[in-house]
């Protein structure tokens, strides 16, 4: 590798980079096997074995320099601006690169048709929210947008917009839609706010998870990558 060749893969580091060039960094056997395999763009692909120790630790984020890594294009235009029928998460503010990382994870394994973020929301293509994924990132559709607008479109459309409050209904005991007939947005807030006033304002359905048993002292809250967990497992039931 030309040192402008060093210098240009260590600036996928920065969001800025990132985003002038369309391009993130995806380093690990797994994550760039599975890139390989889906439909990105790949520009290129390093092996610690063709460009040495010290020029992989040079390029990688990692504390301990993968055998590969890869430069990949940012997939474009994955979601309709207004959802059709399908079950869809929507991302209100949430900040922590492994609490994104883990939800792409989630929507992964329960099948979630899209997830919308809010710009407020940490970058998808950041390192540590890449490496989070588990290669989730290369499957689940994403895309940044006005979460307000957004919920406001979805209940103009028949839909439903789910969220999770202090004073709402009991998950446990709800009737939840599916999204087969329309589309439900389930909406995910900020890990130390929670969904913002704005947003919230846009919420038909206010959901509760209960803590057990109801009446004793337990955690403030749920990690948001938690609550995500349990909440669409049981939409999915």
């Amino acid at each position: 590798m030309t040192a402008a060749e060093i210098k240009r893969v260590r600036s996928l580091q920065e969001k800025k980079y990132r985003d002038e060039t369309g391009l993130f960094v995806l380093e690990g056997e797994k994550l760039v096997s599975e890139l390989l395999a889906s439909d990105f763009t790949v520009e290129n692909v390093y092996y610690r074995s063709e460009i040495g120790d010290n020029t992989m630790s040079r390029i990688s984020s990692l504390s301990s320099p993968s055998p590969v890594l890869a430069v990949a294009g940012k997939p474009i235009g994955r979601l309709p601006s207004v959802p059709g029928p399908g079950l869809y998460l929507a991302l209100d503010g949430i900040s922590d690169p492994g609490n994104l990382g883990t939800i792409l994870r989630i929507a992964d394994w329960f099948g979630i048709d899209g997830v919308y973020a809010s710009r407020g929301t940490t970058d998808l293509y950041s390192p540590k929210v890449v490496q989070a994924t588990m290669g989730a990132i290369l499957r689940v559709k994403f895309m940044y947008t006005d979460i307000p607008a957004l919920c406001d479109s979805v209940i103009k459309a028949g839909g439903k917009v789910c969220g999770t409050f202090l004073d709402g209904e009991d998950i446990f005991v709800r009737d939840l839609p599916s999204g087969a007939e329309f589309p439900v947005v389930i909406v995910i807030g900020n890990e130390a706010h929670g969904i913002s006033e704005e947003t919230a304002a846009h919420v038909s359905d206010r959901l509760l998870i209960p803590p057990y048993p109801a009446n004793e002292r337990s955690s403030e809250s749920l990690n948001a990558a938690v609550a995500t967990g349990i909440t669409v497992a049981l939409f999915r039931r």
